[in-house]
């Protein structure tokens, strides 16, 4: 740490604070905020150069470099990936199908029998909700496997349970009291 801190004009961080905004920073998550977090070390500490930033925390200088201009004009980047890539949810791609999907699961939720929560549950497999999207005439190319079905009324709120069967109650003696002798 000795080499490096005479390279420096500023007072760099002790080598235990390194480790320390290092930390910082990896618990941030990444965007817009963990640049600025960076940024902002790399003006108090290294006076403002992404290249040392990299050395001495091995961020990325140009991660850096974003965030001391985002600092510098107050515009702050945004990144258009998650809009750009991967699949369409099935409600996104197919709404009819999905709000008919919503009314047929209404009309199978329950109250919670224990009455423990207040969330509502439904009776309805992922199995019978294709069988009765497809009794409303969806084609069978607009619809899910099995499992997605699933996916898909967790995610709205359906939570699927398993239908509790009566269990036999346990065969036990009764208590008698012991006789006094």
């Amino acid at each position: 740490m000795k080499e490096t801190a005479s390279r420096y004009r500023g007072q760099p961080p002790e080598e235990s604070w390194i480790e320390d905004l290092k930390m910082a920073a990896s618990k941030i998550p990444a965007g817009a905020e963990r640049r600025s977090f960076q940024a902002g070390i790399t003006l108090k500490y290294l006076d403002g150069k992404p290249r040392r930033a990299e050395n001495v925390f091995g961020w990325g200088r140009d991660a850096v470099e974003v965030g001391l201009h985002e600092m510098r004009t107050g515009i702050v980047c945004l990144s258009a990936k998650k809009g750009r890539c991967g699949n369409k949810l099935w409600e996104e791609r197919h709404p009819e199908a999905a709000a008919a999907l919503m009314e047929i699961a209404e009309s199978y939720a329950q109250q919670d029998p224990t009455f423990r929560t207040t969330a509502a549950f439904t009776r309805l497999t992922a199995a019978e909700a294709l069988d009765q999207l497809r009794k409303r005439g969806f084609p069978e190319s607009s619809l899910p496997c099995p499992r997605s079905m699933a996916n898909v009324l967790n995610r709205n709120g359906h939570r699927l349970r398993s239908v509790v069967k009566a269990k036999p109650q346990k065969k036990s003696r009764k208590r008698t009291e012991s006789s006094k002798t």
